[in-house]
């Protein structure tokens, strides 16, 4: 069940709420019960050890896309 972050406008209150992706969009108030609550934009990043042994990343290497973004590489 994914963690949702909130940031109260009342009291500047940051807080997480667990709940279903059904609910994402449901009303949540602050837990001193303040009503005037704003849903922040939260990123995950997950990655894997063995995802790092195997493909190495910079510059030409193979499959990393290269550090442009996958354009010319001016070396």
């Amino acid at each position: 069940m994914p963690c949702y972050e909130y940031r109260c406008r009342s009291c500047d209150t940051t807080f997480e709420v667990r709940r279903p992706m059904s609910e994402a969009a449901a009303h949540t108030p602050c837990p001193s019960g303040h009503d005037d609550t704003v849903k922040l934009l939260s990123t995950v990043s997950v990655t894997s050890a063995r995802a790092a042994e195997v493909a190495p990343t910079g510059c030409g290497a193979p499959g990393a896309g290269g550090c442009c973004g996958g354009g010319a590489c001016a070396r």
